[in-house]
Parts: C-alpha cells; sequence; structure tokens
C-alpha cells in the first residue's frame, strides 16, 4: 500500500507541471495588459513600461515560464499584481470557503443521491423508480446558475426563509449548498442505481435471499458493498468537479471565496492569482482521486489483497 501511495504522489508531479504550462501559456496570450489594468488607461508610455519590466512581463515566454516553475518549487506563488499581496496569502484566506461549500454540498448530494439509487435500483420500473429518474434527470440538466437565483427568489425573496447572500452562519450555507449539490446529487443517484442493478443480478445475491436472510441484510451488506467502487469514484470525481463548480454559486451568493477571487483577478488581469488558483483546485483534485484510489482498497477485498 505505501508504495502504491508513493508512487502515486510521484506521478502527481507530471500532472501538476502540465497544468501549470497550459495556465500560463493562456494567461500569456490572453488579450489585456495587467500594466494597463493596474495603472488605468491614461498611464504614460514610460510609466507603463516601468512598471512591465519590474513585473517581468517583457522577458520571454520560457523566461517567465522557468522563473514561475522555480517559485512555485520553493513554495512561492509571486505576488498580486492587484493587492501587490503574496498571491497564497490571497488564496489561503478564501479557498477554506471553497472547501466548505464544496464539501457540504458533495455530503448532501451522497445523502440524497445513495438512498435514491438505492431505492430505484430495488423498486426497477415502480413509481418510485420513475420518480427517481426524472429527478436525476433535471438534476443534471438544470443549469447551476438558473437553480441558484430561483433558489434566491422563492426562499430568500418570497417565503424569506434563507438569506440570500454571505456565507457566514449555518442559515447562509443552505441555499448556495443545495444550488452546487444538485448536480452531483443526481449523478451519485444515476450511478448508485445502475450499479445497484447489475450487482443484485448475481447469483450470490438470489444465494443470500434463498437462505432466508432479510432483504435489509442483502441490499446493504452484500449488494451496496460490491456496487460501490463505481460509486466512489464518481463522488470523488464530483467534489473535484465542485471546486471548480464554486466558481458560478460564490458570484450568484455574493461569497467570498476562491471561485469569486478568480473571477474578480481575471477580470483585472491579476495573472499571479488566477496561476495559483488553477494550480491549487489540481493540487486538491490529484490528492481527491489518491484518497479514491486509497479507499477501494479499504471497500473490495481483492483490491487489498493485490496491496499485499
Amino acid at each position: 500500500m505505501h508504495k502504491f501511495i508513493f508512487k502515486r504522489l510521484w506521478m502527481m508531479f507530471p500532472v501538476i507541471i502540465g497544468v501549470i504550462f497550459v495556465v500560463f501559456t493562456l494567461t500569456y496570450i490572453t488579450d489585456g495588459c495587467p500594466a494597463t489594468m493596474m495603472m488605468g488607461e491614461s498611464a504614460a508610455p514610460e510609466d507603463l513600461a516601468a512598471v512591465r519590466a519590474e513585473l517581468g512581463l517583457d522577458d520571454p515566454f520560457l523566461v517567465q515560464f522557468v522563473r514561475y516553475v522555480t517559485n512555485v518549487a520553493r513554495l512561492d506563488l509571486g505576488t498580486s499584481f492587484a493587492s501587490r499581496r503574496p498571491v497564497f496569502n490571497e488564496i489561503i484566506a478564501r479557498f477554506p470557503t471553497t472547501i466548505h461549500l464544496s464539501l457540504m454540498s458533495v455530503i448532501i448530494a451522497i445523502l440524497l443521491g445513495v438512498p435514491l439509487g438505492i431505492l430505484s435500483a430495488t423498486k426497477q420500473y415502480t413509481i418510485f423508480d420513475n420518480g427517481a429518474t426524472i429527478v436525476g434527470l433535471l438534476g443534471v440538466s438544470i443549469p447551476t446558475f438558473w437553480l441558484g437565483m430561483m433558489f434566491i427568489l422563492l426562499f430568500s425573496v418570497q417565503l424569506g426563509w434563507f438569506p440570500s447572500s454571505g456565507f457566514g452562519t449555518p442559515m447562509h450555507w443552505v441555499l448556495p449548498s443545495l444550488t452546487i449539490g444538485v448536480a452531483p446529487m443526481a449523478v451519485i443517484m444515476r450511478m448508485t442505481r445502475s450499479s445497484m442493478l447489475e450487482v443484485i443480478r448475481q447469483d450470490y445475491i438470489r444465494t443470500a435471499r434463498a437462505k432466508g436472510q432479510k432483504e435489509s441484510n442483502v441490499i446493504f451488506n452484500h449488494a451496496l458493498k460490491n456496487a460501490l467502487i463505481p460509486v466512489i469514484t464518481v463522488i470523488g470525481l464530483q467534489f473535484g468537479l465542485q471546486l471548480g463548480g464554486a466558481i458560478l454559486t460564490e458570484s450568484i451568493f455574493s461569497i467570498s471565496g476562491l471561485g469569486r477571487l478568480m473571477i474578480d483577478s481575471i477580470a483585472r488581469r491579476d495573472f499571479p492569482i488566477i496561476q495559483g488558483g488553477v494550480l491549487l483546485v489540481a493540487l486538491m483534485f490529484s490528492f481527491v482521486n489518491l484518497l479514491v484510489d486509497i479507499l477501494y482498497a479499504y471497500v473490495d477485498p481483492r483490491i487489498r489483497s493485490q496491496y499485499k
């Protein structure tokens, strides 16, 4: 197991280098000059030239890229063009809010998606199955930004149950978490249903029922445990996607998280913030995938035996 974890950690390095290269290239070829955004359109050309030289924007692409990778290797993400503060401090101040929102949404998705998927599979072609299928179809079809605005209109403006902006109290968490959690809930529900349908048709399930075991024991102890591998994979992927999907939700609900910081930085051409934010999300995504692979070994004894 330790060799497997070390191997996966080692494989993360080329992934991170690739992410840095793609993001750095995109910011390099993007229209707009950060010096102009900082100094204003009316700034003198000599002042703009001095700022560009100070920021190193006049250096060739390879020089800028190698310098940035070298700084990242020293855990230095650079300095924000806008605030002149270290990028690491800017991101760390916002990242816990984004992680909190993503975790809340994934927890909601699991608590709703897995039971609905089990119910849909065990009650196939019944009204429960049809209802869960419709819920799953709507969940993956409704745009997040539209759903967030509808939640605000209904639960904040009309009913007044929840606040429409902010993330300071548990009451503020409900609407953003539901907004961003509907889509992964639908995906998890559909995967759970598909995996359970495949498992409950196996011979050992019929044997367990023939021995007189309770249906709940057959479903949860025999079928669900063997159906969890693809479900765990989807949950891990959805959590990684939530880190990026939180951008729209944070903008709709005026949440001061990493997503909103990224949008503001794109508007200001604050390239160090953009590069550092994407790099951090990529690292989190890689660690989540590693955690998913480790969970495989604890869920399925066949995979655990391979590590031994």
